[in-house]
């Protein structure tokens, strides 16, 4: 008898050191990163045997600054049927940029992972999800750049971070330099409000079931749920900085469980890069925008 079709979600990650947090900027600026032990190839390497024990594909956002000291990780990563994407040179908020800087670091960070790779950069993600209501102007460079995607406007509403009112399954944009599609992270409804849960702290801190329901919902509505990790939120044994307790609490806490909800999640859900689920054709407008429709099953 056929198994009925599994639907496919999206496991991204954020490929960055621990020491290019942006809540640690204070305490480690870009000036200091070479001095700082890196961790990050072998938690990308423990991850990547996770994963295909349990066939899942994913994409991977990478800082160009850690592609170019990592090469052969990006190779692995790719070799592994992985997708790479681009998460900036430097992991500075778009917030944080002029226009002229934004694009200098997507143009530097997308060759970069091309020539590594010999594989297209189709996506993009912002550090911090900053691409926040006035700064769309980030979309158009997007698209100059050759960007088909974006996956960096969180549609809830957070200090610091978020695009309220947007919208909550994958969808495209049309702006004065073309067309982009955009891939929010997952979220959920609660009491007539937009809650994050499509991982990060959400996953690490707070109850597993919160991202399952996420995942569960995009499901009910025929449409694929984002997850997001970074390989520091599974590796409790990197160098401590001091900080404010509450900064402590919001990058340390969990990281020692992250590792086993992560193999659940693998083993609950099917995964796939968000390059290989992007179709051509829509179903329908919501709120003006068209509605982005993924080949999202599997059989598998």
């Amino acid at each position: 008898m056929d198994r009925a079709p599994r639907a496919r979600h999206f496991f991204s990650v954020d490929v960055e050191e621990y020491f290019q947090v942006v809540a640690l900027a204070p305490y480690a600026p870009m000036t200091r990163w070479e001095s700082f032990e890196s961790r990050v190839e072998a938690a990308i390497d423990r991850l990547l045997v996770l994963m295909a024990a349990h066939e899942a594909r994913g994409t991977f956002f990478t800082v160009g600054w850690v592609a170019e000291r990592h090469p052969a990780m990006i190779e692995r990563i790719a070799a592994a049927g992985h997708e790479l994407a681009s998460h900036t040179y430097d992991h500075v908020r778009v917030t944080h940029q002029t226009p002229e800087a934004f694009r200098a670091s997507v143009r530097r960070t997308k060759q970069l992972l091309e020539d590594l790779t010999g594989k297209p950069v189709l996506g993009f993600r912002a550090p911090s999800f900053s691409i926040v209501r006035g700064t769309e102007w980030a979309l158009d460079v997007l698209i100059e750049e050759g960007h088909a995607y974006d996956s960096s406007l969180f549609p809830v509403s957070r200090r610091g971070y978020g695009y309220a009112g947007g919208e909550r399954d994958p969808y495209f944009i049309d702006r004065p330099a073309g067309r982009i599609a955009e891939i929010p992270p997952a979220t959920l409804r609660v009491l007539g409000k937009t809650l994050p849960a499509a991982g990060g702290a959400y996953f690490r801190i707070l109850p597993y079931g919160l991202v399952r329901r996420a995942l569960r919902s995009a499901e009910s509505r025929g449409a694929p749920g984002t997850f997001y990790i970074h390989p520091w939120e599974w590796d409790p044994g990197q160098p401590r900085f001091e900080v404010p307790a509450l900064t402590r609490m919001r990058h340390y806490a969990g990281q020692a469980g992250v590792f086993s909800r992560l193999e659940r999640l693998l083993s609950e859900f099917s995964f796939c890069p968000i390059a290989d689920a992007l179709a051509p054709r829509t179903i329908g407008v919501s709120s003006g925008a068209e509605v982005l429709s993924p080949s999202w099953t599997s059989g598998a």
